[in-house]
């Protein structure tokens, strides 16, 4: 009796994944999927379009302008209005947060695509 290999770790491409109930492992990294999801996608993981506030389609290395205020945890001014962020990183962040960048004046901080404008 032959048993079926498990594919890799969509993330890393570890080939060590292991079964966890109806979800597959990836002890290297961390990451969990489904073995379905898997299947159907070959294997590779499916291509995340991030659209800013009007629609335009966001790509790592963007410039885009913030189109509303924003307050930042710790610091009595906020992000202003208007202000550019070059070169910009998309990334599956925490609570919709999905654009890594550095706002000079406040450091590394995440965005949400829909406060940001494509420049």
């Amino acid at each position: 009796m032959t048993e079926t290999p498990l594919p890799p770790c969509p993330e890393c491409a570890g080939a060590y994944a292991y079964e966890m109930g109806v979800l597959l492992v990836c002890p290297e990294c961390g990451h969990e999927w489904s073995p379905a999801s898997a299947e159907v996608g070959g294997g590779a993981s499916e291509e995340r379009v991030v659209k800013d506030a009007v629609g335009n389609v966001l790509t790592d290395g963007d410039t885009v302008t913030v189109v509303k205020g924003l307050k930042v945890k710790g610091s009595t001014s906020g992000i202003k209005a208007g202000t550019k962020v070059r070169n910009i990183r998309l990334v599956d962040g925490v609570d919709g947060h999905d654009i890594d960048c550095k706002i000079e004046g406040f450091g590394p901080m995440q965005l949400k695509s829909s406060v940001v404008r494509k420049v």
